[in-house]
């Protein structure tokens, strides 16, 4: 692992000046074990005694304060048991008895007045915590922190660790998202950390400790194509090295080729993670996010929306709060692979039959039997999908993948306002000397919409501009008519031949 204070550096700081605050960052990224690292290493300096503990068994206990708070202080008491230190530093033998509401600041107390250190605590999994219970405790160490001034013992340092930002708390323990006010638990408070993904620098240095134990090395396109496919997301950097190596049994040096195999295995496994993560597609707040993503459209912005977009950011969904894209490149491919699921099913044509006699794939013919697949489907499958703005761009790509992933990948291209979707076909073959080529194939999605012109011009100029980025002479430009004035679904799917604004000849598909 990596060491906690680069990756933290405030937190140190805010520590050694007694502070309150916040720390986020979506699942899977390292909170919990960088927790417990930070805590052993202020623990280790003899001026703290620092300790994380899970406030995830109180989870079920929502406005049950009681049983809250004693879930809570059974959890801070084994952590404290099972962190080796001597007798002098843990928590009294028993807690006090104080009626609910009080009694954990209370116990908090009793532990600071006979701890020679200054307690710093870590209470990860905060979110468990819902409801009363959560003013609660939120209410106790907000009068904690207030009166140590007066002399009464209370930690030094809370911070309060979970996925949601500072807005977020406070929304759930009933306060307004957008100011503090003096009955908010949250006006002790003024710093919200957000524990960040890995550098390219990082996931070098993580593997080199993999090279150092073994003398396996990955040389530095295996470690910048980890960059480029997780954008430093630590649990995707961590699989895709635990895939390489334990599952797949690479020896020797691993190089980028490895790389992209275990994407490719570790998407279609769909790890708990990774499941976790596309259960989160189907909330309102999250849809309303990551619609207008795939559909490449601008949302109808508002206060809440703005609301929404940090939640799901909190997730680790999108990669910022400003430019609405997703997350990182394995992300971005299974969310469409997840919403594509029920057009799949539809599928019927033999993937075989797409691969021509020098084994290179039959883009043209793939589109020619799209045409009749959304004649015959595409009305049904717009109605039944939940995200009706990106339909036509999730049942395309559905098409795709069930085509050309057996032996073919896809690489795809999408964020909010773009007004497009960019596909690229990679297909290994053999040529005639017996050498690995690999056949490129690049599409443009469009939507034509109600009220809007003609995208055509607009699309022609946009794929050219990806087809220079990827040194391409020719492409597909596809337009998908949704306006009320469409021709009827059976009489849909005309092809015809159009010039780019630098001379390319491409393929125009209109549906």
């Amino acid at each position: 692992m990596l060491p906690p204070t680069p990756r933290l550096p405030e937190a140190r700081a805010l520590i050694e000046m007694d502070r309150y605050f916040v720390l986020h960052a979506p699942r899977q990224t390292g909170k919990t074990t960088i927790l417990d690292a930070l805590a052993s290493e202020l623990t280790a300096e003899r001026d703290i005694a620092a300790l994380s503990f899970s406030c995830e068994r109180a989870k079920i206990f929502s406005d049950d304060i009681a049983a809250t708070e004693t879930i809570l202080l059974d959890s801070l008491r084994r952590a404290a048991d099972l962190s080796g230190w001597s007798g002098e530093l843990l928590p009294p033998d028993s807690w006090p008895e104080e009626q609910a509401g009080t009694r954990f600041g209370k116990a908090l107390s009793a532990w600071c007045r006979r701890c020679p250190r200054r307690v710093v605590l870590f209470l990860d999994e905060i979110d468990a915590l819902q409801g009363e219970s959560l003013i609660s405790i939120l209410n106790q160490l907000r009068d904690g922190h207030n009166i140590r001034s007066k002399g009464y013992p209370f930690p030094a340092s809370v911070v309060l660790c979970g996925l949601r930002d500072l807005r977020e708390y406070k929304v759930a323990s009933g306060g307004a998202p957008d100011r503090f006010n003096v009955a908010s638990p949250f006006n002790i408070i003024r710093k919200s950390l957000r524990l960040g993904d890995f550098t390219t620098d990082q996931i070098a240095e993580l593997y080199g400790q993999h090279t150092q134990a073994t003398g396996q090395e990955f040389n530095k396109d295996a470690v910048d194509r980890v960059f480029e496919l997780t954008q430093g997301q630590p649990w995707l950097v961590n699989a895709l090295a635990d895939e390489i190596i334990t599952e797949m049994g690479a020896t020797g040096t691993i190089g980028d080729e490895q790389v992209e195999e275990a994407k490719e295995r570790l998407i279609r496994a769909r790890a708990t993670h990774l499941d976790a993560l596309v259960a989160r597609l189907r909330e309102p707040r999250v849809e309303r996010v990551i619609e207008p993503i795939l559909a490449g459209t601008w949302p109808d912005t508002d206060s809440s929306f703005d609301d929404d977009v940090s939640y799901v950011h909190d997730l680790g969904l999108i990669r910022g709060t400003r430019d609405l894209e997703i997350a990182n490149p394995i992300y971005r491919e299974i969310l469409l692979r997840v919403l594509g699921n029920r057009t799949e099913r539809f599928v019927k044509a033999d993937p075989h039959s797409f691969v021509l006699p020098d084994g290179r794939f039959d883009l043209p013919r793939l589109l020619q039997e799209f045409v009749v697949f959304w004649r015959e489907h595409g009305e049904v499958l717009i109605r039944q999908e939940g995200y009706h703005e990106a339909a036509c761009q999730i049942i395309l790509m559905a098409f795709l993948h069930r085509l050309v992933n057996g032996g073919g990948q896809l690489d795809r291209e999408y964020a909010a306002g773009t007004k497009r979707l960019d596909v690229l076909v990679r297909w290994p073959y053999t040529g005639p000397e017996g050498e690995r080529l690999t056949q490129r194939e690049a599409m443009e999605l469009k939507v034509w919409r109600a009220g809007e012109n003609d995208p055509l011009p607009d699309g022609l100029m946009q794929l050219d501009r990806y087809l220079d980025r990827l040194t391409l002479t020719t492409g597909a430009l596809v337009i998908f008519n949704r306006r009320p004035e469409a021709p009827p679904w059976k009489e849909r799917g005309a092809f015809e031949q159009a010039t780019t604004p630098s001379g390319r000849q491409v393929t125009v598909l209109r549906v």
